[in-house]
């Protein structure tokens, strides 16, 4: 992260204040130099209308903020606090911070130079009691490193992070935030019988893992039913023998943003010290051609005891969650469980990139899911579970299959598939992210690439002043 936000008195060394200036023609989102009587020199920012909106306005303002400071060669600037205030008070405040920190966020580490960026402080500049605004923006800064986190972990090349590696760091963070870590490795996986995410790997060097990361809670909640977190890793997709076209498989790094997000969400949950048990639960697998990868034909026992009919592999995705969650279920007998994970390419045909799709078993959920999408610009939009679609995934060897044969309703029947190994009275969210985990272009709070999409809106889901927990009956009392 390349910008930092610092609290500071009123009077900045170098007088450079924003945002604030003259009347001049400029439209909402335009950052402009202007020079100041005295000397000085001062950025407009044109932040737009206030609201809901007008606080996405303002993280994207942020951002945008934080790349022309960037970009410019910038070193200190400062922000009065009271301009933002009067933009929407303390949430105007908190967006443009983490928009300072979203829109600083920078990935290069594995080039021969550019490496050691300077940092740009931003000071927050503030009369009377700073100590309200130094917790609000440690608090975004946590949100905003958690976003980071996972950012660069799903940006990271296939040939650095495989399950084994990915293991390793999620180990090595864990260690860092205070949380228990325990790693399922393939004997493990082989002895209980986890043979969905077992047949995914088997075709590679690289073996599958299972990570858990708990958090245990603080207070009256801890040692109450966790919220389980759970996210896709496949390090890398080529489609096994479905194998995807040349052009399909460029980028499939990025086929382990759910389990990317997992991670960031448990470093922003641990900082945060919410009272909430979470745990975060990441499936990584690599999907590989060999001698020894699963084939279409194929029956394999899922750990929930399901025979599944492999029909496609690269309908994969489904595979590695269906044991994984019956692992999470099984293990830590959550209150509810939510899993993020890049499944299906016919979400983005139905929402493109701006919305997420949610499927859930709970209404309540549900709700308290898309409420917070909202808040945090992580837009979700909910699509059916109805019985009739598990038709599409009938099977006359097998309990079920793995994909239908058909790309009509690709995004239902992939939440269907994962539905048959969740109980009924667990609520469950099932959020597809392959559309809003990357961008192509660059925006004002995210460089081309990995987006960290899933992050803000858990902890935000999880966070005691949305109150979306005790929305939908939890913690139980």
């Amino acid at each position: 992260m390349l910008v930092s936000p610092v609290v500071s008195g009123e009077n900045l060394p170098g007088g450079e204040n924003l945002p604030g200036g003259d009347s001049i023609p400029v439209l909402p989102g335009d950052v402009v130099l202007v020079d100041t009587p005295g000397g000085g020199r001062k950025l407009v920012l044109v932040a737009g209308g206030a609201g809901a909106s007008g606080v996405e306005a303002l993280r994207r303002l942020g951002g945008q903020t934080a790349q022309w400071l960037l970009r410019h060669a910038v070193r200190t600037a400062g922000v009065r606090a009271a301009d933002l205030s009067d933009l929407g008070g303390e949430q105007a405040i908190d967006a443009y911070c983490l928009g300072l920190l979203m829109g600083g966020f920078g990935y290069g580490q594995r080039k021969s130079r550019g490496a050691g960026a300077a940092v740009v402080e931003v000071h927050l500049l503030a009369e009377g009691d700073l100590s309200r605004f130094e917790e609000s923006v440690q608090s975004t800064a946590w949100i905003a490193g958690g976003v980071s986190l996972a950012r660069s972990l799903a940006n990271e090349p296939p040939n650095v992070i495989n399950p084994v590696s990915l293991a390793e760091r999620a180990a090595a963070q864990a260690a860092q935030d205070g949380l228990r870590c325990a790693i399922v490795d393939e004997k493990e996986l082989a002895e209980i019988g986890a043979g969905a995410i077992l047949a995914v790997g088997q075709g590679s060097q690289m073996p599958p893992r299972l990570i858990c990361l708990e958090y245990p809670g603080q207070g009256a909640l801890a040692g109450s039913p966790p919220v389980v977190i759970l996210g896709k890793a496949l390090t890398y997709d080529t489609g096994g023998y479905t194998l995807k076209e040349n052009t399909a498989m460029l980028g499939m790094k990025y086929d382990k943003c759910g389990g990317a997000a997992v991670l960031g969400i448990m470093h922003a949950i641990s900082r945060l010290q919410v009272e909430t048990p979470v745990v975060g639960v990441i499936a990584a697998a690599e999907n590989m051609v060999s001698a020894t990868a699963y084939r279409p034909d194929d029956v394999i026992r899922s750990l929930s005891g399901k025979a599944i009919e492999i029909t496609s592999t690269d309908a994969e995705g489904r595979l590695v969650l269906a044991d994984a969650l019956t692992y999470a279920i099984d293990r830590y007998r959550p209150r509810l469980l939510i899993d993020l994970a890049t499944l299906t390419y016919g979400v983005v045909t139905a929402l493109g990139k701006l919305r997420a799709g949610l499927m859930s078993n709970d209404d309540a959920l549900a709700g308290a899911l898309q409420d917070c999408g909202e808040r945090t610009g992580e837009r979700l939009w909910r699509l059916p579970l109805d019985d009739e679609y598990l038709e599409y995934l009938r099977s006359d060897s097998a309990d079920l299959k793995n994909y239908s044969g058909t790309k009509d309703a690709s995004p239902v029947t992939g939440g269907v598939f994962l539905k048959q190994f969740v109980p009924d009275d667990l609520p469950w969210a099932h959020l597809d992210i392959l559309g809003t985990a990357t961008t192509e272009r660059d925006l004002a709070d995210c460089p081309r690439g990995a987006t960290g999409f899933g992050v803000r809106l858990i902890v935000e889901f999880i966070a005691p002043s949305a109150r979306s927990l005790e929305r939908i009956g939890y913690p139980l009392k």
